[in-house]
């Protein structure tokens, strides 16, 4: 931490997080901001939302696309979130990153296409996420490929 409470962290080539604040209601509850253009996280556009629930201590890992971005905001709970960069061109190949979302840390964690990426509700309760795409999924051609949590191939275990 930095003495204004920055994270420091080393940053993957083309990773984007944009922490954002709770705003207490006057009838009790929260509001958060999710997603706004004027960020200025990245050009692309919201082509495809999908919300997902991960039962406790559920481990999603590990994934990647070829053409997609993925914007990925904690809604419920928890989640561990673990990247790796693979790509041949990045200056940060082989970096690997983690971050840790929630309820009580809100933010909007943008991954590029070619990081590998993995999930895990780190708590004893459901945890859920909302993911934007930059892209449709296609049935007949999904851009994801998956390796088994344990790979030896990325240094980095949940």
């Amino acid at each position: 931490m930095t003495p204004d409470w920055t994270p420091l962290r080393e940053t993957i080539e083309g990773v984007h997080f944009r922490e954002v604040k709770n705003i207490l209601t006057r009838t009790g509850g929260v509001t958060t901001e999710v997603y706004r253009e004027d960020w200025g996280l990245e050009p692309a556009e919201v082509k495809h939302i999908i919300h997902v629930i991960l039962p406790p201590q559920a481990v999603s890992a590990w994934h990647c696309h070829r053409v997609q971005t993925d914007r990925i905001f904690v809604v419920l709970g928890r989640v561990k979130i673990a990247l790796f960069d693979d790509r041949d061109s990045s200056p940060t190949r082989g970096v690997v990153s983690a971050f840790h979302l929630g309820l009580l840390r809100p933010g909007l964690l943008v991954i590029p296409p070619g990081v590998w990426h993995g999930l895990k509700n780190d708590a004893s309760e459901p945890a859920g996420f909302i993911n934007f795409f930059d892209h449709a999924y296609r049935y007949e051609d999904p851009d994801e490929w998956r390796l088994p949590a344990d790979t030896p191939k990325i240094p980095f275990k949940f």
